[in-house]
Protein backbone atom coordinates (compact mmCIF):
# COMPACT_ATOMS: atom_id res chain seq x y z
CA UNK A 1 0.00 0.00 0.00
CA UNK A 2 1.60 3.43 -0.65
CA UNK A 3 1.01 6.01 1.64
CA UNK A 4 -1.32 8.06 -0.61
CA UNK A 5 -3.20 5.42 -0.32
CA UNK A 6 -3.50 4.88 2.51
CA UNK A 7 -7.23 4.37 3.79
CA UNK A 8 -7.08 7.56 6.06
CA UNK A 9 -6.32 9.80 3.08
CA UNK A 10 -9.39 8.62 0.79
CA UNK A 11 -11.72 10.96 0.94
CA UNK A 12 -15.05 11.15 -1.57
CA UNK A 13 -15.60 14.19 -4.08
CA UNK A 14 -18.03 14.98 -7.05
CA UNK A 15 -16.78 13.71 -10.65
CA UNK A 16 -15.04 16.03 -12.54
CA UNK A 17 -14.35 16.00 -16.14
CA UNK A 18 -11.11 14.34 -15.97
CA UNK A 19 -13.15 11.53 -14.34
CA UNK A 20 -14.73 10.59 -17.32
CA UNK A 21 -12.04 8.09 -18.38
CA UNK A 22 -12.62 6.33 -14.87
CA UNK A 23 -16.38 5.83 -15.45
CA UNK A 24 -16.07 4.76 -19.05
CA UNK A 25 -13.74 1.76 -17.89
CA UNK A 26 -16.64 0.99 -15.71
CA UNK A 27 -18.98 0.00 -18.54
CA UNK A 28 -15.80 -1.76 -20.73
CA UNK A 29 -13.47 -3.52 -18.27
CA UNK A 30 -15.39 -6.87 -16.18
CA UNK A 31 -12.69 -6.39 -13.35
CA UNK A 32 -13.53 -3.14 -12.73
CA UNK A 33 -16.04 -3.52 -10.68
CA UNK A 34 -15.38 -6.92 -9.26
CA UNK A 35 -16.73 -9.99 -9.99
CA UNK A 36 -19.88 -9.47 -7.85
CA UNK A 37 -20.70 -5.82 -9.64
CA UNK A 38 -20.11 -6.85 -13.32
CA UNK A 39 -23.07 -6.08 -15.02
CA UNK A 40 -21.97 -7.00 -18.68
CA UNK A 41 -20.57 -4.99 -21.14
CA UNK A 42 -22.73 -1.66 -21.19
CA UNK A 43 -22.71 1.87 -23.85
CA UNK A 44 -19.70 3.52 -22.11
CA UNK A 45 -21.61 6.70 -23.64
CA UNK A 46 -24.20 6.23 -21.24
CA UNK A 47 -21.90 7.28 -17.93
CA UNK A 48 -20.68 10.30 -19.85
CA UNK A 49 -24.32 11.07 -21.10
CA UNK A 50 -25.22 11.20 -17.24
CA UNK A 51 -22.69 13.32 -16.27
CA UNK A 52 -23.19 15.87 -19.00
CA UNK A 53 -27.17 15.98 -17.45
CA UNK A 54 -26.40 16.14 -13.34
CA UNK A 55 -22.78 15.50 -12.75
CA UNK A 56 -24.08 12.08 -11.08
CA UNK A 57 -26.21 13.68 -8.29
CA UNK A 58 -29.65 13.85 -8.23
CA UNK A 59 -32.35 13.17 -6.36
CA UNK A 60 -33.22 9.58 -8.10
CA UNK A 61 -29.67 8.22 -7.73
CA UNK A 62 -26.09 9.78 -6.71
CA UNK A 63 -22.86 9.22 -7.13
CA UNK A 64 -19.43 10.41 -6.38
CA UNK A 65 -15.65 9.43 -6.65
CA UNK A 66 -14.13 7.71 -4.13
CA UNK A 67 -10.11 9.61 -4.22
CA UNK A 68 -6.87 8.78 -3.10
CA UNK A 69 -4.83 11.98 -1.21
CA UNK A 70 -3.68 12.76 -4.49
CA UNK A 71 -7.36 12.88 -5.83
CA UNK A 72 -6.91 9.72 -8.21
CA UNK A 73 -10.18 7.95 -8.72
CA UNK A 74 -10.26 4.65 -7.19
CA UNK A 75 -13.70 3.81 -6.85
CA UNK A 76 -17.68 5.22 -6.71
CA UNK A 77 -20.26 5.24 -4.19
CA UNK A 78 -23.49 5.17 -4.67
CA UNK A 79 -26.57 6.10 -2.76
CA UNK A 80 -30.49 6.31 -3.91
CA UNK A 81 -33.93 6.60 -1.86
CA UNK A 82 -35.66 4.03 -0.92
CA UNK A 83 -39.01 3.85 0.96
CA UNK A 84 -41.87 6.53 1.68
CA UNK A 85 -41.37 9.33 1.60
CA UNK A 86 -37.86 10.05 -0.15
CA UNK A 87 -35.36 10.75 2.09
CA UNK A 88 -36.40 8.79 5.41
CA UNK A 89 -34.62 5.38 3.61
CA UNK A 90 -30.87 5.39 1.38
CA UNK A 91 -29.80 2.36 -0.30
CA UNK A 92 -25.79 2.72 -0.63
CA UNK A 93 -23.19 0.79 -2.92
CA UNK A 94 -19.53 1.27 -3.37
CA UNK A 95 -17.18 -0.14 -6.03
CA UNK A 96 -13.73 -0.18 -5.68
CA UNK A 97 -11.01 -0.64 -8.82
CA UNK A 98 -9.06 -3.85 -8.18
CA UNK A 99 -5.54 -2.86 -7.66
CA UNK A 100 -7.37 -0.94 -4.62
CA UNK A 101 -9.14 -3.37 -2.60
CA UNK A 102 -8.23 -5.33 0.16
CA UNK A 103 -6.64 -2.25 1.61
CA UNK A 104 -9.88 -1.09 3.28
CA UNK A 105 -10.71 2.33 1.36
CA UNK A 106 -13.81 0.73 0.74
CA UNK A 107 -14.75 0.76 3.94
CA UNK A 108 -13.62 3.77 4.88
CA UNK A 109 -15.68 5.05 1.89
CA UNK A 110 -18.76 3.17 3.10
CA UNK A 111 -18.27 5.25 6.54
CA UNK A 112 -17.42 8.26 4.78
CA UNK A 113 -20.85 8.04 2.86
CA UNK A 114 -22.93 7.08 5.79
CA UNK A 115 -21.56 9.90 7.95
CA UNK A 116 -22.58 12.54 5.13
CA UNK A 117 -25.69 10.61 4.53
CA UNK A 118 -27.01 11.05 8.33
CA UNK A 119 -25.22 14.44 8.61
CA UNK A 120 -26.64 16.04 5.77
CA UNK A 121 -30.09 14.44 4.68
CA UNK A 122 -33.42 13.40 6.49
CA UNK A 123 -32.51 9.94 6.66
CA UNK A 124 -33.10 7.64 9.48
CA UNK A 125 -31.95 4.32 7.91
CA UNK A 126 -29.40 3.75 5.63
CA UNK A 127 -29.34 -0.09 3.97
CA UNK A 128 -26.84 -2.09 1.63
CA UNK A 129 -27.64 -5.05 -0.48
CA UNK A 130 -24.82 -7.63 -1.40
CA UNK A 131 -24.19 -11.05 -3.25
CA UNK A 132 -24.09 -13.95 -0.56
CA UNK A 133 -20.76 -14.43 -1.23
CA UNK A 134 -19.26 -11.52 -1.19
CA UNK A 135 -17.45 -11.93 2.20
CA UNK A 136 -15.94 -8.87 2.16
CA UNK A 137 -18.45 -6.97 1.92
CA UNK A 138 -20.08 -8.19 4.95
CA UNK A 139 -17.53 -7.98 6.79
CA UNK A 140 -17.06 -4.33 6.11
CA UNK A 141 -20.59 -3.48 6.66
CA UNK A 142 -21.03 -5.23 9.95
CA UNK A 143 -17.49 -3.10 11.17
CA UNK A 144 -19.69 -0.09 10.28
CA UNK A 145 -22.33 -1.29 12.51
CA UNK A 146 -25.36 -2.33 10.19
CA UNK A 147 -26.87 -5.59 11.01
CA UNK A 148 -27.46 -8.32 8.51
CA UNK A 149 -31.70 -8.53 8.69
CA UNK A 150 -32.27 -11.11 5.78
CA UNK A 151 -31.85 -12.74 2.68
CA UNK A 152 -34.05 -12.82 -0.16
CA UNK A 153 -33.03 -16.21 -2.24
CA UNK A 154 -32.04 -16.54 -6.02
CA UNK A 155 -32.65 -12.64 -6.54
CA UNK A 156 -29.71 -12.19 -8.86
CA UNK A 157 -28.02 -13.80 -11.45
CA UNK A 158 -24.47 -13.72 -12.00
CA UNK A 159 -22.03 -16.17 -13.80
CA UNK A 160 -24.98 -18.24 -15.03
CA UNK A 161 -26.70 -19.16 -12.01
CA UNK A 162 -28.97 -17.35 -9.18
CA UNK A 163 -27.56 -16.42 -5.77
CA UNK A 164 -28.76 -14.84 -2.84
CA UNK A 165 -28.76 -11.28 -1.86
CA UNK A 166 -28.62 -9.98 1.85
CA UNK A 167 -30.25 -7.15 3.16
CA UNK A 168 -28.11 -4.92 6.09
CA UNK A 169 -29.13 -1.92 7.62
CA UNK A 170 -28.12 0.64 9.93
CA UNK A 171 -30.63 3.11 11.31
CA UNK A 172 -29.68 7.03 12.66
CA UNK A 173 -29.76 6.19 16.41
CA UNK A 174 -27.10 3.11 15.85
CA UNK A 175 -24.82 5.34 13.93
CA UNK A 176 -21.62 5.66 15.69
CA UNK A 177 -20.01 9.12 13.41
CA UNK A 178 -15.95 8.01 12.16
CA UNK A 179 -16.69 4.20 12.96
CA UNK A 180 -14.70 2.36 12.17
Amino acid sequence: MTPENRPDKVHLRAFTETDLAFLDRLCTDPDALGEFEWPGFGDPRARRKRWEIDGYISAESAAVAIARADDTVIGIATWKPRGFPSGVTYEIGVGVLPEHRRQGVGTVAQRLLVDYLFGRTTANRIEALTNGGNLGEQKALERLGFRREGVMHGRSFQHGEYVDVLVYGLLRSEHCPGTP
